[in-house]
């Protein structure tokens, strides 16, 4: 099998039938060629034989003479559709143009292949469509009213010679364009137009065909969108070749204009206003032109807003067709005439304020006996505006109480006078606020401290919600016109401008209250002069030289001023020549007196004179200490840290100013000894397992003494790290009793504290671990026996560190391992060759048996 390709060129399928003074087209194109894409084209037609030339598009002397006028005058032209596309327009077609019309291409292919030219069959018939309105007249003007119906007919009929179908259709004109409304196919199908499926799914629109070739036009509920002119088009269609229809020619006559008379629905009040418990009426006036049998049937409705629809408004009134009203006790509805319908609403308050509107709906009766709702509408909504009748009084406010002092209570009246016009309905409440005073005149805002509601609830503001639930601020309703503010204990930060507003509450007809006016006060000042908190204080000491063991007694007198009624707490401070262990800033609190006369030991750590500090209030302003068998340790600087405090709010204290007094000294001159400590260890590096010793050795240098008379408390401290960087540890203490206390260890290694000499103390290490090195040294505090027995205590001495090396024992460390693997290597060995030997022994031997030989000689060879 061979295929070609090649230049196609296509005409429709023929006979083509057009009617006599229609337009005809006849398309031509060409697919499958080479050479430029635009191509030329020539049309020629034959009515027997011959061929006379028409138009080209490409030469403009190819029209035969025969034609000329006809192309010059444009009946006859060439429209291109594409660049392989042209349509043959032939206007006003007449039968001497029957005949074979010829579609050619000029050639632009490389080589001539497949068909240059096409040829179809034009017939053209006589005209035998005639399209006419009812009754032969042109035109009809129908004047409806909304929800009406009606009918418009037209009549089509063809007496063509070929088997032609009609298509109906009624069309309304919008404007300057024409839509269509219901067809009747000419494959007998009915189609309706865009918008219209709907209506006529329903039924409301119809199409249908009587006598004599009339086609009707039905509609029913017609609306303001069904007004215009009419027509009816009618297109004649023809089956062609390959069953395919073809449109042949239309005609159309308009048959009617048809105007729609609204039916508006207005109230025919404007926007009111009316007073409270005043009465409001509204009429709702339906404006239709339709004189026949109707009934309205009326709807009121209210709204918060004027956009609000339907389903969002409230319904207050209806009444049916039959003039049965909706029961309702404050508002009628009446019928006032044949179009008006009165809407009454009695007693009117603040809450009937908004937007009121009617719907109304026209009944018309049906032949059967039924009603038939023909329009609905809605009127634009009025705007009505309820004033309230506002009581007339004023509001007076005064302090009956006002701080002179801090925490002195303050008293505010907040009064209503001059009351006009108010009723049984009508109740008040308070709100109260308060404005900071600054000194410049920028603008404050006012806080709220707290409001009434209407049921005279109480309702904390942000600011002081907390004094208020604790009692500290009451708010009270004295009478029936008297609000008070009390605030129990006021404090500075409540220093400012106080004001207080009335609300007027009315009563509506649902029993609910609601807020008709705000009266406020002019503004009371609560304000006093402060001025700075003075505190002093004065440390004397009684008596001016003692010595060790004595008692040492001092008095610290107070005075203040600008402080209200105040209480003073005392703590006794030591400030230590010498740095303390127990507290490295140099400053011990020894005892306090608080504002209530609570005595409390503080820092006082000495179990033996634990009754030996005594601080006692002598006056409101004056307190006395005593120290009871003074030690040489006690030397120091003493002062009075005293507080003072004023009364707070609930019963409590309030800390005012602090005060220091002079320092009282204590010093001591002696000519005892004076104690050296040095720490020494005869093997400072040691092996992992071994014991550690280090020797505590207290040396003395002047005045002599008995060993009786010494007695030491010694401190064993260690640091881990070389750089004495980290904080000390206690490891073992030794008091003057000889009580030795260790404290608790996490290793293995174990502690030993014992005194070996009057003047020696040593520490060992039992079993040291590589986590017991680092520096280790050892504080002492001497204690020396006065004449008169009493022992008194030295200063701390501190020892210069010694650093202790642990390490470790390689051969000690892998001794006992080696001789335990050297061991149970043997021992396994000696038990791998016992083994060996049983089993070779007994459980492998076997007994071999062998088969006796019977003693014959051998045989020859031949005669084997």
């Amino acid at each position: 099998l061979a295929f070609c390709r090649g230049r196609i060129v296509r005409v429709p399928k023929g006979p083509l039938i057009r009617v006599v003074g229609t337009e005809a087209v006849i398309p031509c194109s060409v697919s499958d060629y080479d050479g430029p894409s635009e191509q030329n084209f020539d049309w020629e037609f034959s009515r027997e034989t011959d061929f006379v030339r028409i138009v080209s598009t490409w030469d403009s002397t190819f029209t035969s003479e025969e034609y000329q006028k006809r192309v010059g005058r444009g009946d006859i032209k060439l429209r291109r559709s594409s660049n392989d596309a042209v349509e043959l327009v032939i206007r006003n077609i007449q039968p001497a143009d029957q005949g074979r019309y010829k579609c050619s291409t000029p050639s632009t292919d490389a080589t001539v292949q497949g068909n240059y030219d096409a040829e179809v069959q034009v017939k053209v018939i006589s005209d035998g469509l005639s399209v006419s309105g009812s009754k032969a007249r042109s035109s009809t003007s129908l004047r409806l009213s909304e929800g009406d119906s009606f009918k418009l007919r037209c009549s089509a009929i063809t007496t063509s010679p070929e088997h032609t179908h009609l298509h109906v259709t009624w069309q309304i004109k919008s404007g300057s364009t024409w839509r269509d409304i219901l067809s009747l196919t000419h494959e007998g199908k009915f189609q309706p137009g865009p918008g219209y499926e709907e209506r006529y799914r329903n039924g409301d629109i119809r199409l249908d065909t009587g006598a004599n070739d009339t086609y009707r036009l039905s509609v029913s509920q017609a609306s303001s969108v069904d007004g215009g002119a009419y027509r009816c088009l009618v297109s004649e269609w023809v089956r062609g070749p390959g069953s395919s229809w073809q449109k042949i020619q239309e005609k159309s006559v308009e048959i009617a204009s048809v105007s729609i008379q609204q039916t508006y629905v207005v109230i025919s009040t404007s926007n009111v206003s009316v007073t409270e418990r005043d009465s409001l009426d509204l009429t709702c006036n339906i404006t239709t032109d339709r004189s026949g049998i109707f009934q309205a049937e009326v709807m009121w409705y209210f709204s918060a807003s004027p956009d609000d629809t339907l389903s969002d408004a409230q319904l207050l009134l209806s009444m049916d067709r039959d003039s049965v009203v909706s029961d309702s006790t404050l508002i009628s509805l009446s019928h006032v005439d044949r179009n008006s319908y009165r809407l009454l609403v009695r007693d009117v308050d603040v809450e009937d304020s908004g937007y009121y509107f009617c719907e109304a709906a026209i009944w018309v009766p049906l032949h059967n006996g039924s009603w038939h709702k023909v329009v609905e509408r809605t009127s634009a909504p009025v705007s009505v505006v309820v004033t309230a009748l506002e009581p007339d009084y004023e509001v007076f406010l005064n302090a009956s109480k006002t701080p002179k002092f801090s925490d002195d209570p303050t008293e505010l009246s907040c009064r209503i006078t001059n009351v006009q016009d108010t009723e049984a309905n009508i109740r008040f409440t308070v709100s109260w606020y308060y404005r900071q005073r600054l000194p410049s005149d920028d603008a404050v805002t006012e806080e709220l401290l707290a409001t009434m509601d209407a049921d005279w609830t109480l309702l904390p503001g942000d600011r002081g919600r907390e004094r208020i639930q604790n009692g500290e601020i009451i708010f009270s309703k004295k009478s029936a016109d008297t609000f008070s503010l009390r605030i129990q204990w006021t404090s500075e930060s409540d220093r400012g401008d106080y004001f207080c507003v009335i609300s007027a509450w009315t009563r509506h007809r649902n029993n609910s209250w609601v807020k008709s006016k705000d009266v406020a006060s002019a503004s009371v000042s609560i304000f006093w002069a402060t001025q700075d908190y003075t505190l002093t204080v004065e440390a004397v000491k009684l008596k001016p030289f003692f010595v060790a063991g004595h008692t040492f007694e001092m008095t610290c007198k107070v005075s203040s001023k600008n402080i209200k009624t105040p209480r003073y707490s005392v703590l006794i401070t030591a400030e230590k020549p010498f740095t303390d262990q127990s507290n490295p800033n140099g400053t011990t609190r020894i005892i306090s007196l608080n504002q209530d006369s609570v005595v409390r030991l503080e820092d006082w750590t000495d179990q033996t004179r634990v009754d030996g500090v005594v601080l006692e209030k002598v006056q409101e302003n004056e307190f006395r200490y005593r120290m009871y068998q003074t030690q040489i340790s006690d030397a120091g600087l003493y002062r009075c840290v005293v507080t003072a405090w004023s009364p707070g709010g609930g019963g409590m204290w309030r800390e005012a100013v602090n005060g220091l007094s002079n320092p009282i000294q204590i010093d001591f001159q002696t000519s005892g000894p004076v104690f050296n400590v040095s720490v020494h260890s005869d093997s400072p590096t040691i092996y992992q397992g071994e014991v550690a010793d280090l020797l505590c050795i207290v040396t003395t240098e002047g005045m002599a003494l008995e060993p009786d008379d010494m007695s030491f408390d010694v401190s064993w401290f260690a640091v881990r790290s070389f750089a004495l960087d980290r904080e000390p540890i206690l490891l073992a203490s030794l008091d003057r009793r000889g009580i030795v206390t260790q404290s608790r260890r996490n290793g293995s290694s174990d502690l030993s504290l014992e005194r070996i000499s009057p003047l020696e103390f040593r520490l060992r290490v039992h079993g040291c671990e590589d986590h017991d090195f680092g520096n280790h040294y050892c504080v002492v505090t001497p204690w020396v026996r006065s004449a008169t027995g009493v022992w008194q205590r030295e200063p701390d001495i501190k020892a210069k560190p010694i650093f202790l090396s642990v390490k470790m024992d390689v051969l000690n460390a892998f001794k006992y391992p080696l001789l335990i693997g050297i061991g149970l290597a043997t021992v396994i060995g000696l038990l791998s060759c016992l083994i060996g030997y049983c089993s070779s022994r007994w459980c492998c031997k076997k007994e071999v048996q062998e088969t006796r030989r019977e003693r014959r000689r051998l045989m020859s060879m031949e005669m084997d």
